[in-house]
């Protein structure tokens, strides 16, 4: 995107440089102009991460230089490390942009370090030598095959995520350092892989303990009534950076492209989380139910829901939890006991009597039949009554 700044600046280069020559006036060219393509990625990309734009920013010149077919033939596309507290979206980002790239979160080559916390699972993701027993047993988990298994007519591009690369061994260290600077991996039984066409991603919670600390509101989100947050992006960011040229060699942090620091996430955001969260439980519902279904929920429940989903230990992953919790779990158990029917649209209040969610169903899209009987969860109660009282005619739901 161009700032006024930048477009102010390009009017005066055109200015002093927009002088008659043999051929025509000299045109100032754009560099911060994006093609089609990667405009389209970007927009998918802001639908499905929330914050973040510096990942974002990353991602997406990344792929504009492999799109132009600039990238160097000698090392990977990109290499990536992700910094952050839990919950923040280091890994998220990744799958999001796998499924907007390749059609499927999972077309990722995921390599879950704390697996290889010894030299000798080495083993798991090159394979054993010849002559060492049960080498034709075990199969490595990054080859050739696995790569171009993401490839599409159209593009050749792979993705490989080491997650939580901290908790690796120092084996698998060295390992990387000829992965990240010259894209080619020897394995056990001297097949060469190559990573020309791969982006490396690397993702670490190095430094959350501090970063903690500075937001006063946990892991992965900031409570509304923290400190002033003047100069927190600044701090959280040193603070990220530091812990990790503390714990890798200067090495293995001078064959990294770029170091992307993910940032706690915010109220507001997570009220977008919750959005995206809800929308793919909608899908989900849509794909699962033989009839055609639809929830909406209240500002209440929402409400509800990101009371329930915030964690000061585990972020916004929590808040996905709370959604299986209270949303996907009764939907499930409603669907099952044949409580809804086609045509249904569900609503989902907060319960104002208990702590918990009130499945209803809205008489605008479907008229009340007398003849079914619903047994409420809290049958004969006041409870019960009440939310009947609330919403008019609407009938609560058994779950």
């Amino acid at each position: 995107m161009v700032t006024a700044t930048q477009s102010a600046h390009k009017r005066e280069l055109e200015a002093c440089w927009g002088k008659p020559t043999d051929h025509g006036l000299a045109v100032v060219l754009d560099t911060e102009k994006r093609s089609s393509t990667a405009r389209q990625f970007e927009r998918a990309l802001r639908e499905k991460v929330v914050g973040q734009e510096q990942a974002v920013q990353v991602l997406v010149d990344l792929y504009q230089m492999f799109c132009a077919g600039l990238q160097s033939p000698s090392r990977p596309i990109g290499n990536l490390l992700f910094l952050g507290p839990t919950g923040s979206g280091k890994t998220r980002i990744v799958e999001a942009a796998a499924e907007i790239l390749f059609g499927d979160s999972r077309a990722v080559i995921k390599v879950d370090c704390a697996e290889f916390q010894h030299s000798h699972e080495i083993s798991k993701l090159i394979g054993s030598p010849p002559g060492y027993l049960g080498h034709r047993e075990t199969h490595p988990l990054i080859t050739q095959e696995a790569l171009a298994a993401s490839h599409r007519d159209h593009m050749k591009l792979s993705f490989l995520l080491f997650d939580e690369i901290e908790k690796a061994s120092d084996a698998l260290w060295q390992l990387l350092l000829g992965m990240l600077d010259k894209a080619t991996l020897t394995l056990g039984d001297n097949r060469r892989v190559d990573l020309s066409q791969t982006m490396i991603f690397l993702t670490s919670n190095l430094g959350s303990g501090q970063i903690a600390d500075l937001v006063q509101g946990g892991m992965g989100f900031i409570q509304p009534n923290d400190k002033p947050t003047t100069g927190l992006h600044e701090k959280v960011e040193k603070t990220a950076v530091e812990a990790a040229r503390r714990k890798f060699s200067p090495e293995f942090m001078n064959r990294l492209d770029k170091i992307v620091v993910f940032h706690p996430l915010e109220r507001e955001e997570l009220d977008e989380v919750l959005e995206i969260e809800l929308s793919n439980v909608q899908k989900r519902v849509s794909d699962a139910a033989t009839r055609p279904l639809l929830f909406r929920i209240t500002e209440e429940g929402r409400a509800f829901l990101l009371h329930e989903g915030t964690d000061q230990r585990y972020g916004a992953r929590h808040l996905k939890r709370a959604i299986e919790r209270h949303v996907v779990y009764p939907i499930a158990r409603l669907l099952a006991t044949a409580q809804l029917h086609e045509g249904d649209v569900l609503v989902i209040d907060r319960h104002p009597a208990d702590k918990a969610l009130a499945f209803l169903r809205d008489p605008e899209r479907r008229a009340p039949d007398p003849s079914i009987v619903l047994a409420g969860r809290h049958a004969g109660s006041t409870c019960a009554r009440s939310v009947g009282a609330n919403v008019g005619v609407k009938n609560e739901l058994s779950y």
